[in-house]
């Protein structure tokens, strides 16, 4: 068998609880003396069990060298990014491995891709003279089941959980005019880009309250507080823009945009910003089959920057967000659009 695919199966494993590297373990236990372990074992609703080492779970690993995990502050911190394996996504997770994240790459289908990008991802924050893991989990995100999993794994594999970004997302899978789209083309894109971060995100947020309040406790009421989690959802400028073609994804989008004031105004309290990042013409796979026509449309003054958008430019304004560029922002739209938003006479 491929080690990949070896890894891969590895992580599938994971996802339910089953194995996890030894190495870690010996990690996290660390980490959780310092924590209330009560209130760990609470959020899941059962008690993390003890896995076997597996040397194929290295390959998306530190380098043996690394360093050991032994208070929050030398903690990497982690991030969760759905749909991570290709276009915005893989962006996304290349630009925080370059700023030291530890990644949890969600995809539905393609374990190559993920598989390629976790590899990429570590091997750029060495060279930018960072250790990480990154860790490749297959789920979608449509499923409560799925949706649970992912969190699950996050927290066996990781221990914790300080940014996530709902990234992942599709298009109609044909084309159909406003007045003869169906209803299964409706529930499939609402599904994943809406439902299943609306859910996700409820899971994800409990959580990070939780942990906020473990992350508290270790340090002591005098040390200085650690850097709060944050939420961001990845939508599109789809969200106000109509495409009588596509009708159901622009709804799609409407819908998504709305949760980020929803959860920026309920998780304030607790010290977790939450922020949308609204990306244009973005070159990816989705938008690859209409290439020549915004080729034209961007040649002809579409947007101020007269160029296509790239999953990088997507990349720098999540690592931004992640780095705590924005303490005094929630709410807030980041455009990544070449000024297209921009209303010109």
């Amino acid at each position: 068998m491929d080690a990949f695919m070896g890894s891969v199966e590895i992580q599938r494993l994971n996802a339910h609880g089953d194995q996890e590297p030894e190495t870690f373990n010996a990690q996290r236990s660390t980490f959780n003396a310092q924590r209330s372990t009560p209130n760990a074992q609470r959020s899941t609703g059962r008690l993390m069990e003890d896995e076997s080492a597996h040397p194929v779970a290295a390959l998306f690993s530190a380098s043996p060298g690394a360093r050991a995990r032994t208070s929050l502050d030398a903690m990497n911190r982690v991030a969760l990014i759905t749909g991570g394996s290709r276009g915005i996504g893989r962006g996304i997770a290349l630009a925080l491995a370059r700023v030291g994240h530890d990644l949890v790459i969600n995809y539905a289908r393609n374990a190559e891709a993920a598989q390629k990008t976790a590899a990429d991802c570590v091997a750029l924050a060495g060279a930018s003279g960072h250790s990480i893991r990154a860790r490749p989990c297959p789920g979608d995100i449509a499923d409560s089941a799925a949706r649970q999993s992912l969190i699950d794994f996050t927290r066996t594999q990781c221990g914790r959980l300080d940014l996530l970004v709902n990234n992942a997302g599709v298009a109609p899978e044909v084309r159909a005019d406003l007045l003869e789209s169906g209803e299964a083309s409706f529930d499939r894109v609402l599904g994943i880009n809406v439902k299943g971060p609306l859910f996700l995100t409820q899971l994800a947020a409990r959580w990070m309250i939780e942990q906020a309040r473990s992350d508290a406790e270790a340090r002591g009421p005098d040390a200085p507080a650690s850097a709060p989690p944050r939420i961001v959802f990845i939508s599109s400028i789809s969200a106000y823009t109509a495409s009588v073609n596509r009708g159901e994804y622009c709804v799609a989008k409407a819908a998504l945009s709305m949760l980020t004031p929803l959860f920026a105004a309920r998780l304030a309290e607790h010290g977790i910003n939450v922020y949308e990042i609204r990306p244009g013409i973005i070159a990816t796979d989705m938008t690859a089959p209409v290439r020549a026509k915004y080729d034209a449309l961007i040649a002809d003054g579409l947007t101020p920057i007269r160029r296509w958008g790239s999953p990088e430019d997507v990349g720098r304004a999540v690592a931004a967000i992640a780095e705590g560029a924005f303490p005094f922002s929630t709410g807030e739209v980041l455009n990544v659009d070449g000024g297209f938003h921009l209303r010109r006479l």
